[in-house]
């Protein structure tokens, strides 16, 4: 084989190998995250429990509950979006469970012109899933508390401003006659999965590795020709 060949051939095959290598990589990850989200949805969905006496979120996280009480007057909203139907709030209310104890209850969304109609007192049993959500980010602006909006769940400072435990129970359901919400229940579909993104990227490039490894070796022949 000419020398001319040999340097650029082993540097095409070791860049294809490494990219391929990657990819399967991304492969066994895809199944890792499909069934990690398998598991999830089937803890969300199951026979809900009472509310633990002390919630831990490595071991409760998404945990269903039923929970009766009273949802008090005090609340905090959250800006928020829903898929087709735009922006709007989460309202996160102060929940005072039978057994005396006060926990964070999120009761779904509001569209924007609801932001401060009215939602009094009621007294529901509540099935959810307790949840201590990923969203407070070095760039999430801090609450506007002279215009009353949030722009993530902050379990410890909401608890705080509501004088409750650090514990968010999502709604799901409710027992209350009229809903003064459209519950946003917890659901798997917003933990993020690209591997499959990844798969594709990483076989894509060897694809395009390997065939400029070929140009290359093809212009080669061709100058010695």
């Amino acid at each position: 084989m000419n020398r001319k060949y040999i340097l650029p051939l082993i540097f095409g095959i070791v860049g294809t190998l490494i990219l391929c290598s990657l990819g399967f990589w991304q492969l066994d990850r895809l199944d890792e995250k499909t069934e990690e989200l398998a598991k999830i949805d089937a803890t969300i969905l199951a026979d809900p429990v009472s509310v633990p006496e002390v919630p831990n979120e490595n071991r409760d996280q998404y945990l269903p509950v039923k929970a009766a009480g009273t949802v008090g007057p005090r609340e905090i909203t959250v800006l928020a979006s829903v898929q087709k139907i735009g922006a709007g709030y989460r309202i996160i209310s102060e929940f005072t469970l039978e057994s005396g104890r006060r926990i964070l209850l999120d009761r779904g969304f509001v569209a924007i012109p609801a932001k401060d109609a009215p939602r009094p007192v009621v007294k529901a049993e509540i099935t959810g899933n307790l949840l201590w959500p990923d969203e407070m980010q070095s760039s999430t602006p801090p609450p506007d508390l002279d215009a009353g909006v949030w722009f993530g769940r902050d379990i410890p400072a909401m608890a705080e401003a509501l004088d409750t435990e650090p514990v968010l129970l999502v709604q799901r359901s409710s027992t209350e006659p009229n809903l003064v919400t459209t519950p946003f229940p917890v659901d798997s579909s917003g933990i993020p999965n690209r591997h499959l993104e990844y798969v594709l990227t990483w076989f894509g490039l060897a694809i395009v590795w390997f065939g400029m490894t070929a140009f290359f070796l093809w212009r080669i022949r061709q100058r010695t020709v």
